[in-house]
C-alpha cells in the first residue's frame, strides 16, 4: 500500500470533487441494489399473508423504481470514476514525459529506450486499470457485502453465519494467489521491456542488421525472448485460471449451505418463505462481487507492480538542476574553465583543464578520438557538470545559472546529428517560435543546404523520415547547422559538424559562416586542419589534457600533434590530386 499511497493518492486528490460525486453515485446504487431483495421478501410475505392484490402491484412498482434508480446511479458511477482514472493516466503520462525531459544523460546511459517506452505504455495502462475499474469495484463489492450482510443479520443471524462459513478460506485464497500474481506480473513487465528494447534497437539499426546479413540471427534472438514472454504469460494465465474457478467453487459451497440450512428451517417453520427467497436473492447478488473481488485482486497486483516501475522513474533525481535562486545570465559571454575534471567509474575524460575564450573569439579544439573534446563542450552547455573545478560564463559559475536560460544563449550542433520525423522546415525551425519562411531559407542558405532543398520535390515541406533517414550524412549535418543558425545564438558550438561533407563543400560553408560568426563566441571541434586554421586560438587535447595552444602558424612551427596532423593532411590532399 505504501507505493500506492505515496504515488497514486496525490494524483487522485486533484479530483476530490469528482471522486466524491462518483462515490456518492456508488453508494446510492448499492443502497438501491441492496433494497431490492428486501422488497421481494416483503412482497412474498404479503402474498403469503393473503394481502390484497393491489399491495402486490405497489411492490412491483417499487421494485421497478428501485431498479431504475440503481441503473441511473450505476451509469454515473462508471462514467465519473472510470473517467477520473483516464484523467489520472493523462496526468501521470505528462509527468513521466516531463521527467524524461529533465533527466540527464547519465540516466539514459543506464536505461534502455524500450524499457522506458514500456513503462510509459503497458505499465501506465495497468496503473489506470488499478485506479479506475479495480478501485471502483473494490469499494463497490465491499459496500455491497456490508449492506447485504447487515440486512441478512437483521433478518436471521444464524443463517447468515452459515453463509459466512467459507469466508476465512476465501481470504486465504485471495492472499495466496494475490502475492503470486504480483510476482509473476513483475517478471512479465520486465520481459515486455526487453521485447520493446529489442524491437526499438532493430528498427533503429535496421540498415546495420541488413548490411551484416543478421536478419535470421536477430529473428532467432527475438523468438527466444518472445517465447520466454509467452511462457511467463501462460504461467500467469494458469494461476489466474485456477484462482477464479476456486473462488466460484467457494461461492457454490455458500449457496449449498444457504439452501440446505435455510430449506430445513423453512420446513420447520423457523423461517418465512419471503426470508428464504431473500437470502437466496442476496446470495445471487453477492456472486458478482465475489467473482469481481478475484478480478480486482488480479488488477490490483498487476497495477501495484507497474506503479512500482513508474515510481522508480519519477523518483529519479536529475543530476543537473537550476539553483533555487539562479543568477541572471551575464551580458558578456566570455567562457572560462578552471581546473575542470570530468570522469566516470575511475576513467577521466578531462583532467585539470584551464581555458579562456573571450567574447566574440573563434576557438578551435582538436585532438585524437577520445581525447575529451565533446565532453569539454558539453560542460560549457551544462549538459554535464564537472567533478572538480568550474566552468564560468561571463565570470559566473554555470551551476549558478538556470540551465534552460544558459542553453538559450547557445547554438549547439552535436557530433551525432538528430532530426525529427517532420518536414525539413520544421527541423530547421526546431526550438524557435514563429520562425518565418524567409528566416528558415536564410539559415538553410548560410548552412549550404539551399541547393539540395531545391532538388527535393516538396522543398522545405519534404518529410525527412525518422532520424532524417531520407537524407545523407552531410545533408543532416547541414540541417543541424541551419537549426543552430536560426536560433541567433551568442555562443555557437560546432562539434565536428562538417565531418560528413567534402573539403570543398566545407570551405564554402565556412566562408558563409564567417560573417555569421563575427561578434559571436564560437567553438569549433574538428579533425581537419582546414576547418580550424582560421581560428583565433587552437587548443590541442590529448588524454583529457591541453597539451598545445596557439594560432595555426605558431603550432605548425612548434611541431607536435597539430603539426603532424597538418603534415599528414597535406600529404593526403596531394595524393588525392594525382
Amino acid at each position: 500500500m505504501r507505493p500506492f499511497l505515496d504515488t497514486a493518492v496525490p494524483y487522485l486528490s486533484r479530483y476530490r470533487r469528482g471522486i466524491a460525486l462518483g462515490l456518492g453515485a456508488l453508494v446510492l446504487k448499492d443502497v438501491a441494489g441492496a433494497g431490492i431483495p428486501l422488497m421481494i421478501k416483503l412482497a412474498i410475505d404479503s402474498v403469503s399473508a393473503g394481502r390484497p392484490l393491489n399491495v402486490l402491484y405497489l411492490f412491483c412498482g417499487a421494485l421497478l423504481a428501485m431498479a431504475a434508480v440503481k441503473a441511473f446511479f450505476q451509469y454515473w458511477m462508471r462514467v465519473i470514476l472510470v473517467g477520473i482514472s483516464r484523467d489520472v493516466e493523462f496526468d501521470i503520462r505528462n509527468d513521466l514525459f516531463r521527467q524524461f525531459t529533465r533527466l540527464d544523460s547519465g540516466f539514459y546511459g543506464g536505461h534502455r529506450t524500450g524499457d522506458l517506452m514500456a513503462r510509459s505504455t503497458n505499465d501506465l495502462n495497468a496503473v489506470r486499470m488499478m485506479l479506475g475499474p479495480a478501485l471502483m469495484y473494490f469499494i463497490e463489492t465491499a459496500l455491497t457485502f456490508l449492506l447485504a450482510l447487515a440486512i441478512m443479520f437483521s433478518v436471521d443471524w444464524r443463517l447468515t453465519l452459515w453463509a459466512l462459513t467459507p469466508a476465512p478460506v476465501v481470504t486465504f485464497v485471495v492472499i495466496y494467489f494475490g502475492q503470486r500474481i504480483h510476482r509473476r506480473f513483475e517478471k512479465i513487465q520486465g520481459l515486455f521491456s526487453d521485447i520493446s528494447s529489442r524491437v526499438q534497437e532493430n528498427l533503429s539499426g535496421v540498415r546495420v542488421v541488413r548490411a551484416y546479413a543478421q536478419e535470421e540471427a536477430e529473428l532467432e534472438q527475438f523468438a527466444a525472448l518472445n517465447e520466454r514472454f509467452i511462457h511467463q504469460n501462460v504461467r500467469l494465465a494458469r494461476l489466474s485460471g485456477l484462482f477464479m474457478p476456486l473462488l466460484q467453487a467457494l461461492i457454490g459451497l455458500t449457496f449449498m449451505l444457504v439452501l440446505l440450512v435455510g430449506g430445513f428451517r423453512l420446513l420447520d417453520g423457523d423461517l418465512s418463505l419471503g426470508s428464504f427467497v431473500m437470502f437466496n436473492t442476496y446470495m445471487g447478488i453477492l456472486v458478482w462481487p465475489m467473482i469481481a473481488f478475484g478480478w480486482v485482486v488480479n488488477l490490483m497486483q498487476r497495477g501495484s507492480a507497474s506503479l512500482k516501475r513508474i515510481r522508480a522513474v519519477l523518483d529519479e533525481k536529475p543530476g543537473i538542476v537550476a539553483p533555487e535562486a539562479p543568477e541572471a545570465v551575464p551580458e558578456e559571454v566570455t567562457i572560462g574553465l578552471h581546473g575542470a575534471r570530468m570522469g566516470w567509474n575511475g576513467f577521466n575524460a578531462l583532467t585539470g583543464v584551464d581555458m579562456r575564450i573571450g567574447q566574440g573569439e573563434t576557438v578551435a579544439i582538436v585532438g585524437r578520438t577520445g581525447s575529451g573534446k565533446s565532453t569539454l563542450v558539453q560542460l560549457i552547455a551544462r549538459l554535464l557538470d564537472p567533478v572538480e573545478g568550474e566552468v564560468r560564463i561571463g565570470g559566473v559559475d554555470v551551476r549558478q545559472l538556470d540551465p534552460e536560460e544558459l542553453r538559450r544563449l547557445i547554438g549547439f550542433v552535436p557530433q551525432e546529428t538528430f532530426l525529427f520525423s517532420a518536414t525539413l522546415g520544421e527541423n530547421i525551425a526546431f526550438g524557435v517560435d514563429n520562425a518565418s519562411e524567409e528566416q528558415i531559407r536564410a539559415a538553410a542558405e548560410m548552412a549550404g543546404l539551399d541547393k539540395d532543398i531545391e532538388d527535393f520535390p516538396l522543398g522545405y515541406q519534404t518529410v525527412v523520415g525518422e532520424r532524417g533517414i531520407t537524407l545523407s550524412g552531410g545533408q543532416k549535418q547541414r540541417t543541424a547547422i541551419a537549426r543552430a543558425i536560426l536560433r541567433d545564438p551568442r555562443i555557437l558550438i560546432l562539434d565536428d559538424a562538417l565531418s560528413a561533407v567534402d573539403t570543398i563543400t566545407e570551405e564554402r560553408i565556412l566562408g558563409r559562416l564567417r560573417a555569421f560568426m563575427k561578434g559571436r563566441t564560437t567553438i569549433l571541434i574538428s579533425h581537419r586542419v582546414s576547418t580550424v586554421r582560421q581560428a583565433d586560438r587552437i587548443y590541442v587535447l590529448d588524454q583529457g589534457r591541453i597539451v598545445e595552444q596557439g594560432r595555426h602558424e605558431e603550432l605548425i612551427t612548434r611541431g607536435g600533434y597539430y603539426a603532424d596532423l597538418h603534415q599528414k593532411q597535406l600529404l593526403e590532399e596531394e595524393l588525392e590530386s594525382i
